[in-house]
């Protein structure tokens, strides 16, 4: 794997660098090379040209839609405590906000961050009306929101790698909705900083500021809840 989840200063314990490495699939790396830079370019070109198609025909959403769909959900699971039907049900609201506001889309915006920004509104605004009503609750997460690819894993090394991510998935639980968002954004979702500025519309020091913070709280959480841990 390239790169550590964790950019610490001084030395960590090797269990908590390997850990820590299990939030960063292996495509997403800290630092952009030209392949990447070029796939998201191609992925914008490519989300533009769906959004000029359904502009123009209704029943080329459904191409965005299924484009989508499960990035969406997975980001909703992951930071929230919704159960796989609320927040489908989200998803759902996402998508109707979306068609309704395609009109005023903006093409200096990617579509990717503007769609990632209307859920996280929406999820938010769901999240606190549950909490008012106080029918908020928490629930078992499914801990393959958490794990790595695992095509040339061994089955000795995936059920390792399956245990890791639960404790990474129980920790990340632990950080406030902020914190736990903007490092699942960079780390899980592979969102740069300046993406993850446009969903949360803060100015990206705010945004660095953010994940040097929920960086240093996960440090803080990891350690206290295993100290004994060898992943």
């Amino acid at each position: 794997m390239n790169g550590h989840f964790l950019s610490l200063q001084g030395e960590t314990t090797s269990a908590y660098a390997e850990v820590v490495a299990i939030l960063q699939p292996q495509y997403a790396r800290i630092e952009m090379d030209d392949h990447d830079l070029r796939s998201q370019s191609d992925g914008a070109a490519e989300d533009a040209a769906l959004v000029a198609a359904a502009l123009r025909d209704v029943n080329e959403f459904e191409k965005l839609v299924m484009r989508y769909e499960a990035p969406l959900l997975r980001y909703i699971l992951r930071i929230s405590s919704l159960s796989r039907a609320d927040a489908q049900d989200v998803l759902q609201e996402v998508f109707i906000k979306t068609w309704l506001n395609l009109n005023d889309y903006q093409p200096d915006l990617p579509f990717r961050s503007w769609i990632y920004r209307i859920a996280h509104n929406t999820l938010i605004s769901t999240v606190r009306k549950r909490s008012a009503r106080g029918i908020d609750k928490t629930v078992e997460l499914d801990v393959t929101l958490f794990d790595l690819p695992s095509e040339e894993l061994g089955l000795a090394d995936e059920l390792d790698c399956k245990h890791r991510a639960k404790h990474v998935k129980n920790v990340l639980q632990m950080l406030p909705l902020p914190y736990r968002e903007v490092l699942i954004l960079r780390y899980l979702e592979g969102h740069d900083y300046d993406a993850i500025s446009d969903i949360l519309r803060k100015p990206p020091g705010t945004i660095a500021t953010l994940i040097h913070r929920a960086k240093k709280m996960f440090q803080q959480h990891w350690e206290r809840s295993h100290p004994h841990s060898h992943p």
